[in-house]
């Protein structure tokens, strides 16, 4: 029901887009059609595909880094609050300064490649899973915790029989919460420097007024964003099935 109702929005939106665009005669260079747009995306596939294919590849980079980075780091800020109170303060400045104006700095460090852009999306990626897993974690009852503690069970055991289960419904919150910005640290750093990626294709048809391809290169990059949450979604009801049946 609700997936219906979502496409009928959709199409409504961009019927009275192509309608609003054909009636007032404005210039596609301005605001494209929805039928140009979608024809864009057929015709220069190939191309696009190509960009997309690196821009995927950077973001896949970005959140297998992040997760090996965040999934230890949260275990140890909830094992050690000493840890926590030092890596909060350097958590927070990592989302506080604007990502890009980091970006600059990023290239000049690590050059135009592949492992700017994997270290810029990795920034944009971290915080959310980071610091949705540790509240996962502090979320516990305490009370289940003294009974692991009576049973004698070392940490080790707690945290794999007790909180990382307990923990899970955050970590996947926060999951979703990274995929859907994941694009934005790869593209950003694509736009300072790089010689492939959509950003880079974005860059280059915005200075030949391609105002079509800019919208196709979005259309893709919604698409692969849509995708990875799809999947992040399918996990989800596989891996907290009990919570579903539970709610049902």
């Amino acid at each position: 029901m609700y997936r219906r109702t979502s496409l009928l929005v959709v199409v409504v939106v961009l019927l009275a887009w192509e309608a609003l665009v054909r009636t007032l005669g404005i210039p596609k260079f301005i605001l494209p059609p929805p039928s140009l747009i979608l024809s864009t995306c057929f015709y220069q596939a190939p191309l696009l595909f190509e960009n997309t294919l690196i821009t995927a590849v950077e973001i896949f980079l970005g959140l297998f880094i992040s997760l090996a980075i965040s999934i230890p780091l949260a275990i140890a800020m909830f094992r050690f609050p000493g840890i926590e109170a030092s890596v909060t303060p350097f958590l927070v400045i990592s989302q506080a300064i604007p990502i890009f104006a980091l970006a600059p700095l990023l290239v000049i460090w690590f050059g135009y490649g592949l492992i700017s852009k994997v270290v810029m999306a990795t920034i944009v990626i971290f915080f959310p899973l980071t610091v949705s897993l540790h509240s996962g974690f502090k979320q516990v009852d305490p009370d289940y915790g003294v009974l692991f503690d009576l049973l004698d069970a070392p940490f080790r055991k707690k945290m794999r029989l007790l909180y990382w289960p307990a923990a899970l419904p955050s970590f996947f919150a926060g999951l979703k919460m990274a995929v859907a910005v994941a694009t934005i640290g790869a593209v950003l750093g694509e736009w300072v420097g790089s010689q492939r990626g959509l950003g880079y294709l974005m860059i280059q048809m915005n200075a030949r007024l391609r105002t079509d391809m800019l919208f196709a290169a979005l259309v893709w990059l919604s698409a692969m964003g849509m995708g990875l949450w799809f999947v992040v979604s399918k996990l989800e009801k596989r891996f907290l099935f009990w919570l579903n049946n539970t709610k049902g």
